[in-house]
């Protein structure tokens, strides 16, 4: 089995990398619906569900990767820098107190 392309690519890298691939398969040929991309993100993770569900590990983790590729093309897409979103997010996170002060 060939090695991926994916591997040791930085966050950014791979938002490139998967934008680079829906483009060329058609999907950014107009103006991409949000909502509807978001909805897809989504629709990956009720799948990943139905994997956990039905102890189907291997769909699972397909499923829990298309929704990152489906993330990571969209913020190639509109040029979000997800990688420093996420570390300032990070930032933030740390600072919370123990369950953001939630009594659960």
């Amino acid at each position: 089995m060939q090695e991926a392309q994916t591997k040791g690519r930085t966050i950014s890298e791979l938002c490139e990398y998967c934008h680079s691939i829906a483009v060329e398969k058609g999907f950014w040929e107009k103006e991409r619906n949000i909502g509807e991309a978001l909805m897809l993100v989504v629709t990956e993770i009720a799948e990943a569900m139905e994997g956990y569900r039905h102890q189907d590990n291997d769909n699972f983790r397909e499923e829990i990767a298309d929704a990152f590729i489906r993330l990571f093309d969209l913020c190639g897409g509109l040029k979000i820098d997800i990688e420093g979103e996420i570390n300032k997010k990070c930032d933030i996170n740390k600072k919370r107190p123990y369950k953001h002060g939630k009594i659960c």
